[in-house]
């Protein structure tokens, strides 16, 4: 007769098995998905009717990207760093210059009569742009309306926009909206 094998406790096993799931899931760092964090509009109501809006040439500052990274804003040339600057510039239109845009008298809610910029600012990239440049542009845009709303929130409160309550922020946005406006990429053939 033979004789029966005794059984190996795996008690142990299992608990080494766990705390090592346990360590890895501490240890172990995750990707995130980075992005552009934009608040999209609402949708549009069913029923609602499209309407073609005409604005005038002198309201709208085009900036380019092409291919090569290369930055065309306004028609000029210009390095990642003169980006914020011209679009302050042109937003605020410091001299009303002709060729700057438009300012037109709105009542905002709670502040009353102010100057509001009808400048848009169009971003065009081509699709070769990689997107790291197409980020640096992004985020000189944003900085550029962060910076002039920023001029405004001490001019009124002495303070930041980011340190202003919610109405005083509402007040804020009214008075500078960020009017930024994406074009589909364009795709550019080389000439032979």
């Amino acid at each position: 007769m033979a004789k029966p094998f005794p059984a190996l406790n795996s008690t142990s096993s299992a608990d080494i098995a766990f705390i090592l799931l346990i360590f890895f899931l501490v240890a172990t760092t995750m990707d995130t998905d980075k992005g552009i964090a934009r608040r999209l509009p609402p949708m549009p109501d069913k029923d609602q009717q499209l309407q073609d809006v005409k604005v005038n040439r002198r309201n709208i500052v085009v900036v380019r990207i092409n291919s090569q990274d290369r930055i065309l804003a306004g028609g000029e040339p210009m390095d990642i760093t003169q980006v914020k600057d011209k679009i302050v510039e042109f937003i605020t239109n410091p001299t009303n210059s002709e060729s700057l845009p438009e300012k037109e008298m709105k009542d905002i809610q709670g502040f009353g009569q102010y100057p509001v910029s009808k400048g848009v600012v169009s971003l065009q990239n081509d699709r070769g742009t990689s997107y790291a440049a197409y980020l640096k542009v992004q985020n000189e845009l944003v900085r550029a309306f962060n910076e002039i709303r920023d001029n405004f929130a001490m001019a009124n409160w002495s303070k930041k926009y980011s340190e202003l309550d919610e109405e005083q922020q509402r007040i804020v946005r009214d008075a500078i909206p960020q009017s930024i406006s994406e074009a589909e990429p364009k795709e550019v053939k080389k000439r032979r």
